[in-house]
């Protein structure tokens, strides 16, 4: 007996050994075993591996407690399909063997099925693909369970998208979307889906593949599939790649990135491996302690060789058991390893095609707006001219419509080009004098024709304290304020919008500026108050409806509150109104005259016999812009292109050039350049839809006096035009 109880205590110290790496189980609770396999199911098709294999461990013990063969065998097959979603094709290879074993000794056609359908699939990764065919088939034969054949369906479907039978493919696809599934109908139809969009992709329909991606990440979303929210986002990102909507490509790109890079992620990586090794650990803990059992009871008959031959089997499993569990660790280390790379890989590739997306959406909005405003120059001008030529009532009514919408659409473009500009790191803030309040008075003003059409007043409330004179940019400041207080009068009628500056604190040079806009309008949603400063949000679309706008003028705000390394901030309550205020720190100087005036007070010229050359390669915006000078007795020669406007420049004298700056041959800035060579004094006004690739400081560079971007207010136009004409002149005259 002494010899017996050595045994026995080796065995115990090895068991604690195994056992202290690991953590035990809970014990399950008297559950009925289809209950944990539904549960099971649940949490694999949510990609909740670790709850799903904690669940089957329950199961299985359930099984096993109640003698349950078949129950067991279907136990360990769902462990093979679950080790085979983590790629553990070795472990899955065990549990399949267990469940092979214990059907040698029963009558179970069902379990027979499945066993082959885990070959199958096994065949597919293998990339046998008519050898998983002829598995799948014999499968079918043997079971006509529902969710069972439809599982084989979707295998079948993937198979033949693999050898690009894609007819038979669609066809099973297809088949799952409308599927009846009791158990797995939105899972089944989500990943048929999927297979929809990657053999729409692989035929080159991508119209109908984006349809199929989006069906399929909507139903992933609802029901919290998380591998096949993520295999729905890398589709639809190449998807719309191929068709050149880089905007929505980008999108998901960064969907997906996210999703790889949460910690949620990570942590659910780590998860799944403590808990599989745990299970794994379990296993062999629960064999030792098989095999003492059985030591225990050969002890009491004295059978002593028997003992020897069980220790020696104990022993070698054990062995057996800590090399496959060394092995295990070291595979798991370099699988990791692996891992990350393809990860960083995976990073890198999405960072550049990110990138490349962004680059291709601002080139595109860039070239969009340029094109578009060299149409609205014929609409705004044309409407223009036809309402200086006395037109009757009815028309007037007509024509100022025609003006309100080319004006509404010019602003529409200017806040796209406005985004892309910062979106592209293409405005950086300046840091000038200037009077705060004389800025916000100056805004409230231009406003002011807006809050009487909606019968609001617009009050403002100025701390005192703030110094007169500080170091910012007012122009970035004066767009944060129209949006702002536009955006209030927009959706408050008959009540009072209010602008408030509030001095917080001062140290030496710095002061730091509370602003807030607040008005009682119909106000904001909590839904919908983390989503309002994205582009083109509004509160909803009945709001867009009845009050217009596209939902730009927030996101302006809030990338240029970004370049003040500052944040918007909300308050807002549905019909009671919404107050947005933040804060920036700017440089204060000594205190300066307060009557300083920031308004430029337009001139009366006489333009009477002046004559101008006018450089336009679009024919309507030849005839546009002779006939604006025209109204002014003013005459001109056109130039269709850069190498016109250079000769007529040399063999005659112009009081002024208008140039265009985009033309086929040499552009307007190459055609100002070799005019500057011969002639020194000429004005030459740039004229030009600015796209975000131009940078006013070539047009200067290369010889202009001034820019007027098109479409232009006639107004301005005649306003740059007498003052580098007349004011030139006038300068000359007294040097």
């Amino acid at each position: 007996m002494n010899f017996i109880s050595k045994i026995k205590g080796v065995l115990f110290l090895l068991t604690i050994f195994l056992v202290v790496n690991t953590v035990f189980a809970q014990d399950s609770e008297n559950v009925d075993v289809q209950t944990y396999f539904d549960l099971a199911r649940k949490y694999k098709n949510e990609s909740k591996i670790d709850l799903a294999l904690e669940t089957l461990e329950k199961a299985s013990k359930e099984a096993e407690k109640n003698e349950d063969v078949k129950a067991l065998i279907n136990s360990y097959h769902e462990f093979a399909l679950l080790y085979l979603k983590l790629d553990k094709e070795e472990t899955t290879l065990f549990y399949w063997d267990r469940a092979k074993a214990l059907l040698k000794d029963v009558e179970y056609p069902y379990g027979d099925a499945i066993r082959k359908y885990i070959e199958a699939i096994l065949l597919y990764r293998g990339d046998k693909n008519f050898q998983a065919i002829f598995m799948l088939n014999e499968a079918k034969q043997l079971n006509n369970d529902r969710n069972f054949f439809n599982h084989i369906l979707l295998a079948e479907g993937n198979i033949y998208l693999n050898l690009e039978k894609f007819d038979s493919a669609s066809k099973n696809f297809n088949s799952l979307i409308i599927n009846t599934d009791f158990l797995e109908k939105d899972f089944l139809a989500t990943k048929a889906y999927i297979g929809l969009a990657k053999l729409n992709l692989q035929t080159e329909k991508y119209e109908e593949a984006a349809a199929s991606g989006v069906s399929a990440l909507e139903l992933a979303v609802k029901n919290h599939f998380f591998t096949e929210v993520l295999e729905s986002n890398q589709l639809l990102s190449s998807i719309y790649e191929n068709l050149d909507r880089h905007d929505l490509s980008l999108v998901h790109s960064r969907n997906l990135l996210k999703m790889r890079d949460s910690l949620f992620n990570i942590e659910k990586v780590k998860k799944e491996t403590k808990t599989a090794e745990k299970i794994q650990f379990d296993f062999m803990t629960e064999e030792i302690q098989r095999q003492e059992k059985r030591i225990e009871e050969l002890s009491e008959s004295a059978n002593r060789s028997e003992i020897t031959a069980i220790l020696t089997t104990a022993f070698l499993i054990i062995i057996s058991l800590l090399a496959v569990s060394l092995y295990r660790n070291n595979q798991i280390k370099l699988k990791t390893n692996d891992l990350l790379q393809t990860k960083n890989t995976e990073l890198q590739i999405a960072r550049d095609g990110a990138v490349q997306a962004m680059e291709a959406k601002t080139n595109f909005l860039s070239t969009v707006s340029h094109e578009l405003r060299t149409p609205l120059y014929a609409v705004t001008g044309l409407t223009h001219l036809l309402l200086e030529e006395n037109p009757s009532s009815h028309q007037k009514e007509h024509l100022k419509a025609l003006k309100f919408s080319g004006d509404y659409l010019l602003n529409f473009i200017n806040d796209i080009l406005h985004i892309n500009k910062i979106d592209a790191n293409k405005l950086e803030p300046q840091y000038i004098e200037f009077n705060l309040k004389k800025v916000l008075k100056e805004v409230i003003n231009s406003l002011q024709q807006s809050a009487k059409e909606q019968k609001t007043e617009i009050v403002l409330e100025y701390d005192k304290n703030i110094p007169s004179l500080l170091m910012s940019d007012p122009v970035k400041l004066s767009q944060i304020f129209m949006n702002l207080i536009g955006n209030a009068l927009k959706f408050t009628k008959e009540g009072k919008v209010i602008v408030m500056a509030k001095l917080l604190d001062k140290a030496d040079e710095e002061v730091n500026i509370h602003f807030e806009v607040k008005d009682n309008g119909i106000g904001i949603s909590q839904e919908k108050q983390q989503s309002i400063f994205e582009g083109f949000e509004q509160g909803s679309i009945q709001i867009n409806r009845e009050y217009g706008g596209t939902g730009l003028g927030l996101t302006i705000v809030k990338s240029l509150l970004g370049l003040f390394k500052s944040e918007i901030q909300l308050n807002s309550e549905l019909g009671v109104g919404s107050s947005f205020f933040f804060e920036i720190k700017m440089k204060s100087k000594e205190d300066a005259v307060d009557e300083l005036s920031f308004e430029i007070t337009p001139k009366e010229f006489d333009f009477k016999g002046l004559h101008l050359m006018v450089v336009e390669d679009n024919k309507i915006n030849q005839v546009i812009t002779k006939k604006m000078l025209a109204k002014k007795d003013i005459t001109s020669d056109i130039a269709s292109d850069g190498y016109e406007a250079v000769e007529l420049a040399k063999n005659n004298t112009y009081d002024a050039i208008l140039m265009d700056i985009h033309m086929p041959g040499i552009s307007g800035e190459e055609a100002t350049i070799q005019i500057r060579e011969f002639d020194s004094s000429t004005p030459i006004i740039a004229l030009t839809a600015i796209s975000l690739d131009d940078s006013l400081e070539s047009f200067y560079a290369a010889g202009c006096n001034d820019v007027v971007t098109k479409p232009f207010k006639p107004e301005v136009f005649y306003q740059k035009i007498g003052e580098n004409i007349f004011e030139k002149k006038a300068k000359n005259s007294v040097s």
